[in-house]
């Protein structure tokens, strides 16, 4: 049974960079990032020396764009705002009522590997679930639902704090809206990342409450209010 400690949520870009995702990692200093093509985020380290942004500078460069998701501290003064967004992460807590696999006549749901990244991109593309590029694939298991062999429905495992997967990525082709497939995803991953002993949770715009509502009948709970951000680099 993996470590639960919920207080790793406060900062999962940054513990995931240090834990599990350290081998798809790149650091100056107390400041870290994802390899391109995997993941924009960005975290710094938790102590107060000014240094750490600094170091994100020379990590990312100059005039450049520093997603910092949901980090703990703000950067200085002269970083300019690109984007505030406000939302919520939730988690399936221990103890939750398991989850239903659902209905195999609605499409059996598939694992989808290195050969199927051209059609999640394109999915990515017409759906815009959030931040997803052609090395996301490597965070985690992606799991999809085909109609009529095309790629319809997706969601996958993102950052990876010790102890916990977060559930992203998930989105449905528009002609498929409506059948299932979002919670049926959605709960297959949950249930893997349970079965490992791991718990489950992830991050929903404050204004996606059809999707805060899907997450809510499938067990999940608010855990905290968070604000996204993104910075330019001085």
């Amino acid at each position: 049974m993996a470590d639960r400690d919920p207080f790793v949520l406060d900062d999962p870009v940054g513990e995931s960079l240090r834990g599990p995702h350290a081998h798809l990692a790149r650091r100056v200093g107390g400041a870290a990032t994802y390899l391109p093509d995997v993941s924009t985020f960005a975290a710094v380290s938790a102590d107060p020396d000014p240094a750490r942004w600094a170091d994100l500078v020379e990590l990312l460069g100059r005039d450049a764009f520093a997603d910092l998701f949901s980090c703990p501290v703000l950067p200085p003064a002269d970083w300019e705002p690109v984007f505030v967004l406000e939302g919520r992460q939730m988690i399936r807590p221990e103890g939750a009522d398991a989850l239903s696999p659902g209905d195999e006549a609605d499409g059996p749901v598939v694992e989808l590997g290195a050969d199927d990244v051209p059609e999640m991109l394109e999915l990515v593309e017409r759906t815009r679930p959030g931040p997803f590029w052609s090395r996301t694939p490597e965070l985690g298991t992606y799991l999809g639902i085909r109609e009529r062999g095309e790629l319809v429905a997706m969601a996958g495992e993102r950052l990876r704090p010790p102890g916990w997967t977060e559930i992203s990525a998930v989105c449905t082709a528009p002609e498929a809206r409506g059948r299932g497939h979002a919670a049926r995803l959605v709960g297959a991953l949950a249930a893997r990342v349970e079965a490992r002993g791991e718990g489950a949770f992830l991050h929903v715009a404050e204004a996606n409450t059809g999707a805060i509502a899907l997450y809510e009948k499938l067990g999940f709970v608010t855990r905290r209010t968070v604000t996204f951000r993104g910075f330019r680099t001085p």
